[in-house]
C-alpha cells in the first residue's frame, strides 16, 4: 500500500510547475492519528470554497456545538479563500487556515475529513487524494466527471477504508424520507413510471475572449485533470458546467438530484435503454451541453424514469420548478423542490398533503436548502462517530450519478445507448464506449 508521502510525490510529477517549493515534505507519524478522539469533535477542512463550498463552509461552521469545526480552506481563487476565511469566522468565530493548493492541504493531520465542491472535473481527484491522505469526505454531487471514474472512487474507499459521504441532500430531509417510505409501503401501489424535471432560466454564457489569467486564480491548479487549455472569460466560476471538458451540463448539475429521487423511490438499480434527445436552442455561444433535454431510462422489468430539463425558460409541472412524481396503479405522489410531497389517487383528488416550513428556494443557485442540509451533515457525523449508515453512500450516488453520464453519452452520441442492467456499462457501441473516460493531464491520472 502506497504511504501518502508516495502518492502525493506521484501526483506531483508532471505537474511541479503548480508546486509551491519544489518537493512536497512527507508526512511525520503523527499524520496517521486523524482518529476522533474521546471527545468526538470533528475537524473538517473545505476543498473549493466559492459558492456553493462558501455556503457549505457556513453549514458547517454552523455545526459548532454539535462538535464540529472548520479548520482548513483551500481554493485556487485566493479571493474565495478570503472570503470563506472570513464566513467561518463570522459564524464559528475560529480563525481558519487558508491554502491555495489541495496537495499541500492534504499534508496536514489538522482535520479529520474534507467537504469538496470543486468544479466536476475535480471530484473524484479530489476525494480520491483525500481519501488516500487518510481523510473521510464529504463529496459534492456529481460523484464524478466520467463513468470510468466512479469505479476508482468505490475501490478507493473500500481500499482505505473512509467515510464517503454524497451531497443529495434529500435522502436526509425528514419528510421527503418518509415519502419514499410510504412508497415503499404501497401507498400508491406498484409503481410503473417516475417523472423527473428541473426548469431555470439561465442567461448565455457569451463567447469568451482569451485573457491574461487574473492575479487572483491559479490557473493550472484550477485546470488540475483536465488536459490543458487556454483560459478564457466566460468559464469561471460557473459557466464551465455547460463545457464537455470540465462540466456535464444540467442532467448532473441538477438531474441527479432528481432521477436519485427515482431510484430510491422505484427501488432500481441500472437501465437496459437509455435514450437522450434535446440540443442548444436558446442562444449561440460557448455553451456545448443541451439546454433542453429529454432522457428515457427503460428497466428490464418494465418500469420507466424520465429526466427533463429546460435551462433558458421559467415553467412548472405540477406547480413546482423542479420535482418527481411517482405513478402507480393506485395513484400517484409529487415531491417538488423541497421537503414536502402530495398523494393523488386515479382521478388526480389529493389525498394526502405534507408539508414543510424548511423549502427549497427557486433560483437560488448557491444554498437553496440551508435550513434542510443540516439533517445530511448529521448523518455524516454519525457514520464517522458511530458507524451509523450513510443515507447518501458513494455506492449509490455512484449508481444515480452514472444515469446521468449516460444519458449525456446517448446525447453525444445521437442514439439510443443499450445497457447492462447488472452494472450499468455500455453494450456493444464502441464510440459510445470513448467517452467512458477521459483523457488526463500527465502526471494526474487516477488511480485507486
Amino acid at each position: 500500500m502506497n504511504t501518502r508521502r508516495q502518492f502525493i510525490k506521484k501526483i506531483a510529477v508532471g505537474t511541479s510547475v503548480l508546486s509551491l517549493g519544489g518537493v512536497l515534505p512527507g508526512f511525520s507519524a503523527s499524520s496517521y492519528r486523524n482518529i476522533i478522539g474521546s471527545n468526538e469533535r470533528i475537524r473538517i477542512a473545505g476543498i473549493g470554497v466559492n459558492s456553493r463550498g462558501n455556503a457549505l463552509a457556513r453549514g458547517f461552521a454552523n455545526e459548532k456545538n454539535k462538535g464540529c469545526i472548520v479548520t482548513d480552506l483551500c481554493d485556487v481563487d485566493s479571493r474565495a479563500t478570503e472570503k470563506c476565511i472570513k464566513t467561518v469566522q463570522e459564524v464559528a468565530g475560529n480563525k481558519v487556515r487558508g491554502h491555495g493548493d489541495i496537495r499541500r492541504m492534504l499534508e496536514s493531520d489538522n482535520f479529520d475529513a474534507v467537504f469538496i465542491a470543486t468544479p466536476d472535473h475535480w471530484h473524484a481527484p479530489a476525494a480520491v487524494m483525500a481519501m488516500k491522505a487518510g481523510k473521510h469526505v464529504y463529496l459534492e454531487k456529481p460523484t464524478s466527471h466520467n463513468p470510468g471514474e466512479n469505479q476508482v472512487l468505490i475501490e478507493t474507499e473500500k481500499k482505505y477504508g473512509k467515510i464517503v459521504q454524497v451531497g443529495n441532500q434529500r435522502r436526509s430531509w425528514p419528510n421527503v424520507a418518509h415519502a419514499i417510505k410510504e412508497l415503499h409501503d404501497g401507498i400508491i401501489g406498484d409503481i410503473h413510471y417516475g417523472r423527473s424535471w428541473y426548469f431555470n432560466k439561465r442567461p448565455s454564457m457569451g463567447i469568451g475572449k482569451s485573457t491574461p489569467v487574473p492575479g487572483w486564480l491559479n490557473w493550472e491548479l484550477w485546470q488540475g485533470p483536465a488536459p490543458r487549455v487556454s483560459y478564457k472569460d466566460n468559464v469561471v466560476h460557473y459557466d464551465w458546467h455547460w463545457v464537455w471538458h470540465w462540466g456535464t451540463g444540467e442532467a448532473l448539475n441538477n438531474g441527479m438530484h432528481f432521477v436519485d429521487l427515482l431510484r430510491w423511490g422505484m427501488q432500481l438499480g441500472y437501465p437496459s435503454k437509455v435514450t437522450s434527445t434535446g440540443g442548444r436552442y436558446h442562444h449561440q455561444d460557448d455553451w456545448e451541453t443541451p439546454d433542453t433535454q429529454l432522457v428515457n431510462f427503460s428497466f428490464v422489468n418494465g418500469k420507466t424514469m424520465t429526466w427533463e430539463s429546460q435551462s433558458c425558460i421559467r415553467s412548472s409541472i405540477s406547480g413546482h420548478g423542479s420535482g418527481v412524481t411517482f405513478y402507480g396503479d393506485k395513484g400517484s405522489l409529487t415531491i417538488g423542490g423541497g421537503n414536502e410531497y402530495q398523494v393523488f389517487d386515479l382521478d388526480n383528488k389529493l389525498v394526502k398533503h405534507v408539508d414543510s416550513k424548511l423549502v427549497f428556494e427557486e433560483g437560488n443557485l448557491v444554498n437553496p436548502t440551508q435550513s434542510l442540509d443540516a439533517y445530511h451533515f448529521q448523518n455524516f457525523f454519525d457514520a464517522i462517530r458511530k458507524g451509523a449508515k450513510l443515507n447518501s453512500s458513494l455506492t449509490e450516488a455512484c449508481s444515480s450519478t452514472q444515469l446521468m453520464q449516460l444519458s449525456n453519452i446517448s446525447h453525444r452520441i445521437g442514439r439510443t445507448l443499450n445497457i447492462d442492467h447488472r452494472n450499468g456499462s455500455i453494450l456493444n457501441d464502441k464510440e459510445a464506449s470513448k467517452l467512458w473516460k477521459r483523457e488526463y493531464e500527465k502526471g494526474w491520472e487516477l488511480e485507486a
